[in-house]
């Protein structure tokens, strides 16, 4: 969310940016919150005026009042003033009613008024104009095909796909045995990766109530992820960072405990609307799944070297699983109304023959800071906004996928690296067992 003073000040700069997201629909909330942040200046500047009548007022109704009893020309003198605070109190009822309106619907208003995206954010309307950046390590096709990722599952007898369909539903999974291990292995190296940098471990809550989400995203994002808890002021999570973010609320930091470098591991749940292809089937894109977190709150002006080190951490741990990675810019109009700058880090699938998404790394400047009321009290006393960032660390059992298509051998066996096998039991081979 904006600073209203910002958008007051800056309209041009704030439509530009609108028309850069491909958002146009938008520009008429600039000129609406404009007109109505000069109507709320105008009625708080006009009922302080009167507050401060009322009091000069009363004053000279009891000084006229003491009058009457020796000039009783004094008591209708006062009846007129004691009138005119009625009128008054009146106007200051209306008053005051009025900028809970105006009030309302520019917060309604500036929650949709995408933040300011960085200059070197490429323009495009959509992920298809997502710019590829770098990649790491070299993609290689095997010379036999490789099965789809739950078929590779079944083989090591490790999911189980149709008593999740039975019991919860399509977008569900059962897994076990070694694939289940691996899953926990993945999560548990990946925790002890980011600690290992100088992040804090975290579990935090996997509810939370609605001011924090509206905090946290946008309303969009909201209602196309969130599930909500019937009867209670409670969404489940969709990622650990609405938790671990929401942690900060209504919170003053003190500068010297910045940065804040937390990691985080929780279930994450989605509602994840709308059909998806062949590709996305499985449990590439599920209703439930786990994730290990990095969040970073900064001073404003480390936030973009906060964002080159998390999206290059991913890219480390990818590569120590023997991974190969490239890093894709996301254009103006594939990020979220809150994020400044994105890019996701995408995985090698052999299979497939092209990368596919595991990460995604977002510096959202002061936007989360600015809706959940999060300061930080500089050494001089004053206090400002802080930055927030997060990225995934990795989210199996999408990461499972990449994991086992560029580790899957002819035979049907899986290697496990030499970082993971500890993580295993010392286990250094998955074989079939179908």
């Amino acid at each position: 969310m904006l600073d209203i003073k910002f958008v007051r000040e800056n309209p041009d700069i704030v439509k530009e940016n609108i028309k850069k997201k491909f958002q146009d629909g938008k520009l008429p909330m600039v000129d609406e919150v404009i007109e109505l942040d000069a109507k709320n200046r105008a009625a708080i500047t006009e009922a302080s005026d009167l507050r401060a009548s009322r009091n000069a007022l009363s004053k000279q109704i009891g000084m006229l009042m003491g009058q009457a009893k020796k000039d009783p020309s004094k008591l209708e003198e006062a009846e007129k003033i004691k009138a005119q605070v009625k009128a008054n109190a009146d106007r200051l009822q209306e008053l005051e009613a009025l900028e809970d309106q105006y009030a309302a619907r520019i917060h309604e208003l500036m929650l949709q008024i995408p933040n300011i995206i960085d200059p070197s954010v490429p323009i495009g309307p959509d992920d298809s104009c997502n710019v590829e950046v770098q990649r790491f390590g070299e993609p290689a096709v095997p010379d036999f095909d490789i099965p789809y990722h739950t078929q590779i599952m079944e083989s090591l007898d490790g999911v189980d796909m149709d008593a999740a369909g039975r019991v919860s539903g399509n977008g569900f999974y059962y897994l076990k045995g070694d694939i289940a291990r691996l899953h926990s292995a993945v999560l548990a190296y990946a925790r002890d990766f980011m600690i290992d940098k100088g992040f804090t471990y975290f579990i935090p809550p996997f509810m939370i109530h609605g001011n924090v989400v509206e905090g946290v995203m946008s309303q969009t994002d909201m209602d196309a992820m969130m599930y909500k808890i019937e009867g209670e002021d409670l969404y489940l999570i969709g990622t650990s960072e609405h938790s671990m973010i929401g942690k900060f609320i209504d919170q003053i930091i003190p500068e010297s405990e910045l940065p804040q470098t937390l990691t985080s591991y929780s279930p994450c749940f989605r509602k994840e609307k709308g059909a998806h292809g062949i590709e996305e089937r499985g449990v590439y894109r599920i209703h439930q799944f786990e994730k290990q977190e990095m969040i970073v709150v900064c001073k404003p002006e480390d936030s973009m070297n906060w964002y080159e080190k998390m999206w290059r951490y991913s890219v480390e741990l990818f590569r120590s699983l023997e991974i190969p990675v490239r890093q894709l810019e996301c254009c103006s109009g594939d990020l979220a109304d809150l994020k400044v700058k994105s890019c996701d880090i995408e995985a090698w699938s052999p299979r497939q023959k092209k990368y596919f998404e595991v990460c995604s790394c977002s510096n959202l400047g002061d936007a989360q800071a600015r809706r959940l009321k999060m300061r930080v009290k500089g050494e001089d006393g004053r206090s400002y906004l802080p930055h927030t960032l997060n990225n995934t660390v990795v989210a199996p059992p999408r990461m499972l996928i990449a994991f086992l298509e560029n580790h899957l051998q002819a035979d049907g066996s899986v290697t496990i690296p030499s970082v993971l096998a500890p993580y295993m039991g010392g286990k250094t081979l998955l074989t079939p067992k179908k």
